[in-house]
């Protein structure tokens, strides 16, 4: 056989070996899971936070019905219900599953085996063990981080600027959140740089919740991200102003109801994100050589009518950082 043949024959089997595997998948629908640690959509802005993960899939060339089939189990709290729900995305099966928050991925994790997990908004994927590095994740998982660290200081900060006489701080957590002592020791160490001491406050159960809050007479409160708080965020941000407690929160829907502020990434971002660790994988990418994202964007959300019921005046300062002000 002529070189330029050979050469010839190999540059074409090159070419056609892509093409031929683009061409096998142009035709298959892929299943995939989706695992929310809620009942329903608790909120405008959860729909808005879907659809922002739609609109990244199709920005990408998947589209619903017609090459990618999303499976959604909405788990509630209950971790146990949220394993039986991942076994059963296992099962069915798909390719892989998106779990929002420490709960739900701990829950994929330990019920899914060496099913490829997109971790959606992971408060600390190192400290959960959730992966090995965020550069090189190592396992079946990988996803977008909340940078927790980061946030949790940031909040603690935010109440010491908004109370400028504030001598203690509160922190709601739900102790069956793998990653408390975590979020505890970083906002323990910012406290102590603005001379604020730290109380930390564990409930199991909801009917726990008014008097964990009520405990927060006489300083401030940090309510830690958790499905069991954000489904009773009203009573808890109704609790925190009758007691005269002002509170800050890691989502904007306990704003709305009569928290002061809160402040977080952009859970937008997050879901939007995971569009594309999905796209990576379904093309055949192993979640333990894709980064772990984190976040560059955060937004701080006002509740004036809240801050003038008890008797703050934000300074200038927190209204021009503000993403969004409730009057």
């Amino acid at each position: 056989m002529e070189r330029r043949t050979f050469v010839n024959l190999v540059a074409g089997s090159c070419l056609l070996g892509p093409l031929a595997v683009r061409a096998q998948q142009a035709g298959k629908v892929f299943r995939i899971g989706l695992l929310i640690p809620e009942t329903e959509p608790t909120s405008t802005v959860r729909t808005a936070e879907l659809e922002a993960l739609r609109a990244g899939l199709r920005d990408l060339g998947w589209v619903e019905g017609k090459n990618i089939i999303i499976e959604t189990r909405w788990a509630g709290a209950n971790p146990q219900r949220q394993r039986e729900l991942a076994a059963e995305l296992k099962a069915l099966p798909v390719a892989l599953i998106l779990a929002l928050g420490t709960t739900a991925i701990a829950a994929v994790r330990d019920s899914a085996p060496g099913l490829p997990v997109v971790m959606i908004a992971a408060g600390d994927p190192i400290g959960s063990k959730f992966v090995v590095s965020l550069g090189r994740p190592g396992g079946d998982l990988t996803g977008t981080s909340q940078a927790g660290e980061e946030v949790l200081s940031k909040q603690v900060e935010l109440l010491s600027v908004a109370v400028p006489k504030l001598k203690r701080v509160s922190v709601l957590m739900n102790s069956a959140n793998p990653g408390n002592g975590f979020f505890f020791a970083a906002m323990s160490r910012r406290a102590r740089t603005l001379g604020l001491t730290v109380d930390r406050i564990d409930v199991a159960a909801e009917d726990q919740l008014d008097g964990a809050v009520s405990r927060g007479k006489g300083g401030a409160l940090v309510v830690v991200n958790d499905p069991m708080f954000l489904r009773r965020r009203e009573g808890i941000a109704t609790l925190a102003l009758r007691s005269q407690v002002p509170s800050v929160y890691g989502r904007r829907e306990y704003v709305e109801v009569g928290g002061l502020m809160s402040y977080t990434s952009s859970l937008t971002w997050h879901w939007r994100s995971a569009a594309g660790f999905v796209d990576k994988i379904l093309k055949g990418a192993k979640p333990a050589d894709l980064p772990v994202e984190q976040p560059t964007m955060f937004e701080l959300v006002l509740n004036l009518k809240t801050a003038k019921a008890l008797g703050i005046a934000i300074p200038q300062s927190l209204l021009q950082r503000a993403h969004e002000v409730i009057a």
